[in-house]
């Protein structure tokens, strides 16, 4: 009876603790995406709407030339979408075009994510559904890479060029 009474006393107590621990979790996701050798790491938790890549807010991602292809995700789902989050984007290796790639994989996979986690199946499902009708890679990784070099030639495939005299 006293084992029973411990046991109960104990169960009680790592309850509560479990729930006091629940409600200061923070709700957060962390996602990767992939292009090349690039990767790019999202860390999704509530928030008010920030999004910044290595420190930098997304608008001010350089190249110009690419920042669209950054922002497509946002401008696809809409600014509402993102309202409740902060983003926050670590991108290392690759070059500039695979970096952009990559980070726009990892937004995109993030949203998706975060939405599945915290909030509810069927709005993860439209995002899900708005994003692969407007291009695939933007939640799945593109495969190729580059193919080694062989003996024999100057790259993968080339050989160097016979002489007969």
């Amino acid at each position: 009876a006293i084992i029973y009474q411990i046991l109960s006393f104990k169960l009680s107590y790592y309850n509560e603790y479990k729930s006091y621990l629940s409600s200061k979790m923070v709700k957060s996701v962390q996602v990767f995406g992939r292009k090349k050798t690039a990767t790019a790491v999202a860390y999704t938790k509530e928030g008010n709407g920030m999004i910044k890549v290595n420190g930098v807010p997304i608008d001010l991602i350089q190249p110009a030339s690419l920042r669209y292809k950054v922002l497509e995700p946002i401008l696809l789902l809409g600014k509402k979408r993102f309202e409740g989050v902060d983003i926050r984007i670590r991108c290392r290796g690759g070059g500039t075009v695979a970096r952009i790639y990559a980070i726009r994989q990892a937004l995109s996979k993030s949203l998706v994510a975060y939405y599945q986690k915290f909030i509810d199946e069927t709005s993860k499902k439209e995002i899900k559904d708005i994003l692969l009708n407007y291009d695939k890679n933007l939640l799945v990784a593109d495969p190729r890479r580059c193919e080694p070099k062989k003996f024999g030639g100057p790259g993968a495939r080339a050989k160097y060029q016979k002489s007969y005299r």
